[in-house]
């Protein structure tokens, strides 16, 4: 037999996937639910995308009181980097939208494409993550985190005892996990 390759879709998934196989029980309404939230993902990704490509040309959006609009340009603005891996250790790092340091100012902004409720428990992780990495104290530094959503940005100065205790836990939760990994050896 001689299996046509279809090579265009090599590393996609269907949505009626077969690896994500419970879509077959589900009814019309369950199956029009996760269709529009799969959808709003996608949205969501290229948005992230197209932010991302803005802020690294410098270009600017019109001054409106829309998510992406002030998420953009408060990134030109502050001069951020955006998609910035913070990385501790291979167990423990993520990826801000946007970040910057200047001045001993840490800034960090989170664009949120979804209508659900956030949390800054995200972005002081992050910070959590850039202190760890870059030998950093948070009580040396003044930091500002941002989540940007439902055309409105919410800000946060974060306790440093916050950031003191998510490092802590970085750092014990790391090596836990580091030692359950060679207890497996």
């Amino acid at each position: 037999m001689r299996f046509t390759r279809h090579s265009e879709l090599e590393g996609f998934h269907a949505f009626l996937s077969a690896s994500k196989h419970h879509w077959v029980n589900y009814s019309d309404e369950k199956l029009d639910r996760a269709y529009v939230a799969n959808m709003a993902a996608q949205r969501g990704t290229a948005l992230h995308d197209l932010a991302r490509d803005l802020i690294r040309m410098g270009v600017k959006l019109p001054r409106t009181p829309k998510t992406i609009n002030m998420y953009v340009n408060d990134g030109i603005g502050f001069r951020m980097v955006p998609e910035q891996v913070l990385y501790y250790s291979p167990n423990a790092f993520g990826t801000a939208d946007t970040i910057s340091f200047r001045k001993d100012c840490l800034r960090i902004s989170d664009l949120k494409t979804g209508i659900t409720p956030t949390s800054m428990r995200q972005l002081m992780v992050y910070m959590a993550f850039f202190c760890l990495e870059y030998r950093v104290k948070p009580s040396e530094i003044a930091a500002e985190l941002r989540i940007y959503q439902n055309d409105e940005v919410k800000l946060c100065i974060p306790e440093v005892d916050e950031i003191l205790h998510i490092m802590d836990r970085i750092i014990s939760f790391d090596k836990r996990i580091n030692t359950m990994r060679e207890e497996d050896l």
